[in-house]
């Protein structure tokens, strides 16, 4: 099994769970978006580039705020499952060869998607389309493994997981080590979500790493009904606590 991720590919992984992504995909808080494009010109002149888009999920609450976006993401069902937006342009294409124009960007943003691409050719594409005095946004929602049930969810996805998380602190050290952007700024904001009974098994199920079928995904099910049951409330909801990571940095 290869330890890149980017080597693993990314747009077959994701076709199959555009549905299940696009439903029950966690959002980001508001204070995360809000840091990212504070400082830049007003909202409503600026172009963003985000970069493994997915369903547009980052995309809206960008364009929310009168941002223009253009959506890159290579598989095909993720870009089919994306809602609209008058100011959402979705495009075929890969982080590692962006196919925009030089200094064509106030904005690049990639979340939950940067520990899919190859650091180095991708990292050279962002400071290529940026404009100088651009902003670079790396952002993820981790789980925060202080709270119960969030903690047991992630012990059971280990049951289907066939990738290292140590390839996202990967990503990380390439933001600090490259010479192609400044120092790297890191934001922490809390962030928590609900879900009934058949979106937590759909937020498994739009894992790349979980299987569609088969004894695994019966198996992970079941224990996924069982902690659902153990921890829902009289709504008949369960919640996913996050500490959403945001790394920003500007081009040299």
């Amino acid at each position: 099994m290869t330890n890149q991720l980017h080597q693993m590919n990314p747009p077959e992984r994701f076709n199959n769970r555009a549905e299940d992504y696009a439903k029950y995909r966690p959002s980001y808080p508001s204070a995360a978006i809000d840091c990212i494009v504070e400082g830049l010109e007003k909202p409503d002149g600026l172009t963003a580039a985000d970069i493994g888009a997915g369903t547009g999920i980052a995309s809206h609450l960008l364009a929310e705020r009168e941002v223009k976006v253009i959506a890159i993401e290579p598989s095909a069902g993720m870009r089919q499952a994306a809602t609209p937006h008058p100011l959402i342009q979705f495009e075929d294409g890969n982080a590692e060869n962006i196919q925009l124009e030089d200094n064509s960007v106030d904005l690049v943003t990639c979340f939950q998607a940067f520990h899919w691409f190859n650091p180095e050719p991708t990292l050279a594409e962002f400071a290529r389309i940026l404009k100088p005095g651009g902003k670079l946004a790396t952002v993820w929602n981790n789980r925060d493994r202080s709270d119960k049930f969030t903690k047991e969810y992630g012990n059971l996805m280990k049951i289907a997981a066939n990738v290292k998380p140590k390839l996202r602190k990967d990503r990380i050290k390439s933001l600090h080590n490259t010479s192609l952007f400044s120092s790297v700024r890191h934001l922490v904001f809390p962030y928590q979500y609900a879900l009934n009974r058949d979106g937590l098994i759909g937020r498994a199920m739009s894992a790349s790493y979980m299987p569609k079928t088969g004894k695994i995904n019966e198996k992970l099910t079941r224990k996924l009904n069982k902690l659902y049951d153990r921890y829902c409330d009289d709504a008949g909801l369960v919640y996913f606590k996050y500490k959403t990571n945001v790394y920003l940095t500007s081009p040299n």
